[in-house]
């Protein structure tokens, strides 16, 4: 099992902090170092910032939105970091969010599904250099009865194929990204219950694209924090998973809190999404059950985590994506090297 990190969203003040970790993680030995966007930072600008600091690490959009960027503009983006970085540029994709999708960028939540594939269909044609032409549901290339005729893109990636990953969180949108996409990224994901909320649905989508799992790369994000006191770890990451379950999306679309009904927490999932969207953040955060923060998370001493990443690569998981958690810097650091101590004192390495 590979070891990854994400930087999460940047702007926030700690950017030098954030370039320190992921040049640790590249002398460490990590995989692939990925970096968000929302609302704030973009995940490219970061990338080619720490492809130009780092020397070994893959650097890999988690998540470039759909919404944002026209498909072909996406593929210039990909082929030029991949470019840039040496081949080591990996494009996550997601559709985001009714809030940002609508809201920030203007564009209809609607039929996720359809636009992620067609969207994944024009990105990887207009990477294979051939002249770019589609007619579909949501792009027509080019328009008709106008100037525009077929493009070639012009930038030659360092490599034939770029690697493909999408954000999936339900159980149809699992499916199309085991069909049609070379790597899954998930949130949330506990050990126990990997099976029945994710590695099922992809295994049906490899099925149906005439695949197994071989090759596919199952790569759920993790906090991790080091310490001896588990509870009071878990406690630090209460916010975060109130955030996610309570106030992500809307009362109807919020898919982190269908998720966490799906792995048994019915109630306390509605408990917590009540008392989000009615301003009590605290109240929210005090309602996450201290066994979802700990079964989607590694927490603890290295000898326990390394025992919790055993329980993932059991449940296949192929990269571990790391989010480690401190207060300072050195405690991010050493959240990190107990990442790769962890990996090697169970056996994983």
């Amino acid at each position: 099992m590979r070891l990854g990190i994400n930087l999460g969203y940047w702007g926030a003040g700690m950017d030098g902090d954030n370039l320190a970790v992921a040049k640790e993680a590249d002398r460490l030995g990590y995989d692939v170092c990925w970096a968000a966007e929302a609302y704030g930072s973009d995940a490219p600008t970061v990338l080619s910032w720490v492809a130009a600091r780092t020397e070994r690490i893959d650097v890999g959009s988690a998540i470039m939105q759909i919404p944002a960027r026209q498909p072909a503009m996406t593929a210039m983006t990909a082929a030029t970091l991949d470019s840039l970085s040496g081949g080591r540029f990996r494009l996550g994709l997601g559709v985001s969010g009714p809030q940002v999708s609508e809201g920030w960028y203007g564009v209809k939540f609607d039929k996720p599904l359809a636009r992620t594939r067609e969207y994944v269909e024009i990105v990887r044609k207009a990477m294979t250099r051939e002249r770019l032409t589609h007619d579909g549901a949501h792009w027509t290339l080019p328009l008709p009865g106008g100037p525009g005729k077929p493009l070639r893109l012009t930038v030659h990636p360092e490599r034939e194929h770029i690697p493909l990953y999408i954000a999936a969180i339900g159980p149809k949108n699992l499916e199309q990204t085991g069909e049609i996409a070379d790597g899954a990224l998930l949130i949330f994901s506990s050990a126990d219950h990997l099976e029945d909320t994710a590695i099922r649905h992809l295994r049906a989508g490899r099925a149906l694209a005439g695949k197994t799992m071989e090759g596919f790369d199952v790569c759920p994000t993790l906090p991790l924090a080091l310490g001896d006191d588990v509870d009071a770890l878990a406690d630090i990451f209460r916010p975060y998973t109130a955030l996610y379950v309570g106030g992500m999306g809307s009362r109807k679309q919020n898919f982190y809190n269908q998720l966490a009904q799906r792995m048994g927490y019915e109630k306390e999932a509605a408990e917590i999404q009540d008392k989000y969207l009615a301003g009590d953040k605290a109240g929210a955060a005090a309602a996450v059950p201290h066994r979802l923060i700990d079964s989607t998370a590694l927490l603890g001493s290295v000898p326990r985590i390394a025992e919790r990443m055993q329980a993932y690569a059991a449940a296949g998981v192929t990269t571990l994506t790391l989010a480690p958690a401190g207060f300072t810097l050195d405690e991010r650091i050493a959240a990190l090297r107990a990442g790769t101590e962890a990996v090697e004192h169970a056996g994983l390495a």
